[in-house]
């Protein structure tokens, strides 16, 4: 199993030994958000002060950007890290794009189809010389020019991998793309009953090995040194569990376990403010649906039994843009831990 873990974001001064540090801890990747902070600069950062670690976005927001725009951020961060960049894309929800971003909304599957498509007829122009031409109902890119050409170093394909939680998305993500990040509001039940099923039907759609493609999250981890420093990340959990849950986006996810009134209470609250009441409706056996949880010592056979089986890489943070102070032994065994994965194609 593979193991992500986040990136400073919040001062690009913090990134450049936030990634050494997590390259030599053993970690696979690191990640990097788009919340508070624009989520390529910090992996430039990381590109050129690392050598192995893959660097992700994980995820940033596609409507708000021009995939014109995205692939030029993609094609850089690749040449930079020699290979080691992996774009993540999601699509937010429709409030986000029309009022936090000023940008029009329409169904996100078949939009972000088209998205993936365009970023790859980008990149294939740029690279092999054939023109440029894109033609879609949401996207045209016709236009090419020598001087706007960027150079190539002979560097692979971007791996392009969206974040899913509906479907419509699952199945798109396992048709047209390289792999899926699910959210970490997931339960393993969602996963298995929901998740997988719809993942499989979309790579059946296009012939896509599943060695090829990589199932990114689908919950929370809380852990540390001892038990008091897992209570810490507990309730940070609860927290994030109560924040989503409040967003009818997310409520599939609840439906599973029959929490769907939980969701609809949650909503309620928030649009009274009542944050802090709200972590209180989260009950301890409900965080641990969502959440991975135990000692630095407990934690690679906790991660085993809630991801195994399901995902090939996992992700341990203790917040936004946290790196936790996982000890290498610990990173090494949840690495032993089995998966599918095999690597991306990343051919031309």
């Amino acid at each position: 199993m593979r193991l992500l873990t986040p990136l400073p974001q919040d001062d690009l001064h913090d990134a450049r030994a936030a990634a050494v540090a997590a390259e030599a801890a053993g970690y696979d990747g690191v990640v990097t958000m788009e919340n508070r902070n624009e989520p390529f600069l910090a992996l430039g950062v990381a590109a050129v002060a690392t050598a192995h670690i893959e660097l992700h976005t994980g995820i940033a927001i596609a409507f708000a950007r021009s995939p014109m725009a995205v692939a030029n951020a993609a094609w850089d961060l690749q040449v930079a890290s020699r290979g080691r960049f992996v774009l993540g894309l999601g699509s937010q929800i429709r409030a986000h794009n029309e009022k936090r971003f000023s940008v029009p909304w329409s169904a996100p599957a078949p939009r972000l189809r088209e998205y993936v498509e365009a970023l790859r007829a980008i990149w294939r122009a740029w690279q092999t010389g054939a023109k440029l031409d894109y033609r879609g109902q949401h996207y045209h890119f016709t236009l090419m020019t020598p001087n706007f050409t960027p150079r190539s170093t002979g560097q692979p394909m971007v791996p392009v991998t969206i974040a899913a939680v509906g479907p419509a998305m699952l199945r798109l993500a396992g048709e047209v793309c390289d792999g899926v990040r699910l959210h970490p509001f997931c339960t393993r039940c969602y996963v298995d009953e929901v998740a997988l099923p719809q993942l499989r039907a979309g790579m059946a759609r296009s012939g896509r090995a599943r060695e090829r493609f990589e199932i990114s999250g689908g919950g929370f981890i809380a852990t540390g040194p001892d038990a008091e420093a897992v209570a810490r990340m507990v309730e940070w959990v609860r927290s994030r569990v109560a924040f989503y849950g409040s967003t009818p986006a997310y409520w599939p996810v609840l439906e599973v376990h029959g929490l769907g009134e939980l969701g609809r209470k949650l909503n309620v609250m928030s649009k009274a403010g009542q944050w802090q009441q709200m972590t209180a409706e989260i009950s301890d056996d409900v965080v641990r649906l969502f959440a991975a949880v135990g000692t630095h010592r407990e934690i690679a056979g906790e991660i085993a039994r809630h991801f195994g089986g399901a995902a090939d890489a996992v992700a341990i943070s203790g917040g936004y843009g946290v790196l936790q102070d996982v000890p290498a032994g610990v990173i090494e065994e949840i690495r032993r831990i089995p998966s599918v994965f095999a690597g991306y194609q990343t051919s031309w």
